[in-house]
């Protein structure tokens, strides 16, 4: 019989994969993680995350500057966003993020870290061999990250464009271009065209489909490319670009019927998995250009293969690449018995204003129950003390509930957008009805007066449903008994 070296091998230096490792040392795993030879900096934190961050605190500096409430710093742009120095800032952070979350520390907790390019071998039992050495393992998980998804576009081989690979290395060492075309509807060109459009630049954003990110609730995503185009982002949506062009140093987009002459083009229109050199067909895993086929347990179509990550495709979103990180490493290790559930688990935009959106849309709602059971609820953040005093009143929360009060879904813009839709991931992970969420009686102020206020705003709207007096008399009975008052 064959002996087993390890009780799971992670393959691929992703994010996911590093969490992946961790969390299977902690259950006392036996664990190695494979990293590829021209492994770089892959934990690196998205610079774009960082500049939200430093984009929103120079606008709340200039707002109090412009109520004179601040003296003017001669050192800052009041205009625009510091390119040079944001990267600096960026940089400084992602190496100290680095030293957190660095191979050394996973190999302190008892990872193999082995390094170096490998495959599935298809004879004999099932096995990975790398650097000559034939790794058996019980089970294996595939994290292999992704890389830039290029469209097929005429002339794109035929000039240079810059993708997510290395755009930051770009605007590290070169003169920022004045002009950009960016072709893709994904969070990353949403919040890149925004740090470009905040630095100066003539940005245009195109997107194939019909709303600029189609997984987006369809108000959130017309107020998000309002707030776009108020930045300066030229936003053409329901447009396909067929061709790119070098004419005289200057490249040039057709996009529908137009014609764009720019400096750069940048592509983020996606990204595919790197899984073509692991000789996945020989062991019986199904996969295409965009994503691994798996089940709802992370399994690929070999059970003792799973996944998690970049590799099961859709937009590349830390928290839910780690959400799937975990799950398959349970299941891999353990009786393979749960499942992913992606309704409870948010996602969100850095955009300024952030957007975040949990469960399902209004639109997704009602498809998938009656028009009569869905009900909508929004509250705007110039209604919270919180954004009144910290000059972000910009923004909407958007509850999507049942009639009984089962929380659906939530879409938020606004400032801590990303802090607030966690609440609602919770409500609707633990089942907690919209009645019983305004018994949290949180600081004053805070932002969580929102989610507050939208709750009584279901209790108003159940009592003034019921018109004759004993229906209202029995609606407060029931109103005290939700409250325990």
């Amino acid at each position: 019989m064959t002996n087993i070296d390890y009780d799971i091998v992670i393959i691929g230096g992703s994010i996911a994969g590093y969490q992946a490792a961790l969390r299977a040392t902690q259950l006392h795993a036996k664990v190695a993680l494979i990293v590829s030879a021209d492994f770089s900096d892959n934990y690196n934190l998205n610079y774009q995350y960082i500049f939200s961050e430093i984009s929103q605190t120079t606008q709340k500096y200039y707002n109090l500057v412009n109520l004179g409430i601040y003296e003017k710093n001669i050192h800052l742009n009041p205009e625009f966003l510091n390119l040079n120095k944001g990267l600096f800032y960026a940089n400084a952070i992602s190496k100290n993020i680095n030293q957190i979350n660095s191979l050394p520390n996973l190999s302190a907790q008892g990872v193999d870290i082995i390094v170096g390019n490998g495959q599935f071998k298809s004879f004999g039992k099932l096995s990975f061999t790398v650097n000559e050495r034939r790794l058996y393992s019980r089970t294996y998980l595939l994290a292999n990250g992704s890389r830039p998804l290029i469209p097929n576009i005429s002339g794109l081989d035929a000039i240079k464009y810059l993708t997510l690979a290395n755009i930051w290395q770009f605007l590290e060492k070169n003169t920022l271009p004045k002009n950009w075309v960016i072709i893709g509807g994904v969070p990353q060109s949403i919040e890149i065209a925004q740090v470009l459009a905040r630095c100066g630049c003539q940005v245009t954003l195109i997107v194939k489909y019909s709303s600029i990110l189609p997984n987006l609730d369809a108000e959130i995503a017309q107020l998000l490319t309002a707030q776009l185009e108020s930045d300066g982002v030229r936003v053409l949506t329901q447009t396909q670009v067929t061709q790119v062009r070098q004419i005289d140093h200057k490249k040039w987009v057709q996009a529908g019927n137009q014609a764009i002459e720019t400096d750069e083009i940048f592509i983020c229109a996606g990204q595919q998995p790197n899984l073509e050199s692991l000789n996945l067909p020989a062991v019986g895993v199904k996969w295409n250009q965009r994503h691994l086929v798996v089940n709802e347990k992370l399994q690929t179509t070999n059970h003792r293969i799973y996944a998690c990550g970049d590799a099961l495709g859709g937009y590349d979103i830390q928290n839910i690449g780690n959400y799937e990180a975990n799950i398959a490493v349970k299941n891999a290790l353990f009786f393979p018995r749960l499942k992913v559930n992606y309704e409870s688990v948010p996602w969100g935009i850095y955009s300024q204003p952030k957007v975040s959106q949990v469960g399902l849309t209004e639109k997704q709602a009602k498809n998938q129950y009656f028009q009569k059971q869905v009900l909508v609820f929004k509250q705007y953040f110039k209604t919270a003390t919180s954004s009144q005093i910290q000059g972000e009143i910009t923004g909407i929360c958007k509850l999507v509930i049942l009639e009984n009060g089962k929380i659906l879904g939530c879409s938020i813009l606004g400032i801590a957008a990303e802090e607030l839709i966690n609440l609602i991931s919770l409500a609707i992970l633990q089942n907690i009805k919209i009645q019983h969420l305004a018994k949290l009686s949180p600081i004053y102020p805070s932002f969580s007066e929102i989610l507050m206020e939208t709750a009584r705003e279901w209790h108003r709207q159940r009592i003034n449903q019921n018109r004759t007096f004993p229906e209202l008399l029995l609606s407060f009975f029931n109103y005290r008994r939700d409250w325990n008052l």
